[in-house]
């Protein structure tokens, strides 16, 4: 029995008897008859855009092409099987999708068995579904956020007939049981809940991604406690609010339990989470965090804005004073924490004052890291009905921001020069060979030379200890002691 044999063995015995599981063999089989034939197996590219949770689900797709039978790739070229995983978070983000499912045409001429399948966020909106259906005739089936546990099925009937399928949503509920294929062999994401009952005004996410619903905490304590024993070492727990999990279940589990549960699994291991509503972020959870063994010491706690104005027409449901007193809270009882946000410029109601505002509360504050966006109106939600800003007012105003955040920036991370920290190490940088990185606790990117005589790709996935002797707004730098 080869590895993938024994991989869908795997697969099948978790799915069990259901539905999900005979197409899942069906297709297989299809494959494997294929492999006989043509001495290959058949290959599959996932292609993921977007956040967190969407890599995750991409995970997902792949672990259940891999169950199928595909030998899975990294470059669509020689692809039989493509899935894009759109996302829907900002316009920017749907035109870049559907330009490369455009450019996904010249492979499906070349090899005209080619399957596409396009899922995900952008997909479950009516009209980006009706644009894929008139516009890209070479895509084969069309599946929303809701429904990627049919992808077997789908993929099945498309096998059959022929015949393009859209499917943009199920009603949203709890799937376990489907394969994963991570990309990574030391991180990991763990959803823990799905959806959002939030409705901020800017925001679509409640509207592709459904009403929230959250994993049983035995599921989740297990899939964390297999991660651990299977070596990873960065494991991060995803939710479009992951604060209000556990609400309106039929346990008794909230963040801060289920956090407390975790945190007494055995093993090295930093525990994350994102992302956070302020409005739900509560003293129970930072009183967990504070004794906690493995939760790193970092908050990712989205602000949106510095003005009370502005927050309400966002609805955001919390005010700067309530936001503040978490922050206080936290650096009282975890004084070493890093503190993260989000901060978007340029919403249609933002004037002068309120962006004003915003800077006050960065002044005060002094996040770690920013993650700045200018405001972009998407269709279907209220914000885009709003008078809009002007280009030129709201890109002055990021500009702004990024001045004053910076310099803030580097000052935290001087604190680090030298200290010794724990960093777990992603291998060769990116853009510079001569150097690793990795990151440490607090997420921060750490570059660093591998020691003389030791090849760089033994680092990747371990912990090693760097001290730092040089601080930059968005990086440190060290070396391994």
């Amino acid at each position: 029995m080869d590895q993938r044999d024994k991989n869908t063995k795997n697969v099948l015995s978790e799915c069990g008897k259901t539905e999900r599981a005979e197409y899942i063999r069906r297709v297989c089989d299809w494959n494997d008859d294929f492999a006989e034939q043509n001495g290959r197996r058949r290959r599959a590219y996932v292609l993921t855009f977007g956040c967190q949770q969407n890599e995750a689900d991409g995970e997902k797709m792949a672990g259940m092409a891999r169950a199928m039978g595909y030998e899975i790739i990294s470059a669509p070229d020689t692809a039989d099987l493509i899935m894009v995983n759109t996302c829907a978070i900002r316009e920017h983000a749907e035109k870049k999708a559907l330009s490369v499912i455009g450019q996904f045409k010249h492979i499906r001429e070349q090899n005209p068995e080619l399957i596409i399948g396009v899922c995900g966020c952008m997909v479950t909106q009516e009209h980006r579904c009706e644009q894929i259906k008139a516009s890209y005739p070479y895509v084969s089936f069309v599946l929303g956020t809701s429904s990627i546990h049919r992808m077997p099925q789908m993929l099945w009937n498309y096998i059959q007939k022929h015949k393009r399928l859209f499917h943009p949503g199920d009603a949203p509920t709890v799937e376990e049981g489907m394969p994963v294929h991570r990309t990574s062999s030391y991180r990991a994401w763990v959803s823990i809940m799905y959806g959002c009952n939030n409705f901020c005004s800017y925001c679509i996410v409640p509207y592709v991604r459904g009403r929230e619903r959250s994993r049983h905490p035995d599921d989740i304590v297990r899939e964390v406690r297999e991660l651990v024993a299977a070596g990873y070492k960065d494991i991060t727990l995803l939710g479009q609010n992951v604060n209000s999990y556990g609400k309106g279940a039929e346990w008794q589990c909230d963040f801060a339990d289920l956090i407390a549960r975790l945190d007494g699994i055995e093993g090295d291991f930093w525990l994350r989470f994102m992302t956070s509503h302020p409005k739900d972020a509560s003293r129970k959870l930072i009183d967990v965090m504070a004794v906690s063994r493995h939760v790193a010491r970092h908050f990712h706690l989205p602000l949106q804005s510095g003005s009370d104005k502005v927050l309400s027409d966002m609805n955001r449901r919390y005010d700067t004073a309530k936001y503040l007193d978490t922050v206080a809270y936290m650096r009282e009882k975890i004084p070493d924490i890093a503190i993260t946000s989000d901060i978007i410029v340029g919403f249609p109601t933002e004037d002068e004052s309120d962006f004003e505002g915003t800077l006050s509360i960065l002044d005060t504050v002094k996040f770690d890291m920013l993650y700045s966006f200018i405001y972009s109106p998407r269709k279907g939600t209220p914000a885009a009905e709003m008078p809009q800003l002007d280009d030129e007012v709201k890109g002055e105003r990021f500009n702004r921001l990024l001045t004053m955040q910076n310099p803030i920036a580097e000052n935290i991370n001087l604190d680090s020069v030298g200290k010794t920290l724990k960093v777990l190490c992603d291998g060769e940088s990116k853009s510079n060979s001569a150097l690793l990185s990795g990151r440490d606790e607090k997420n921060k990117i750490v570059f660093f030379p591998p020691v003389e005589g030791t090849a760089s790709a033994e680092y990747a996935g371990r912990f090693v200890n760097v001290k730092i002797s040089l601080a930059e707004a968005f990086a440190l730098y060290g070396e391994i002691v």
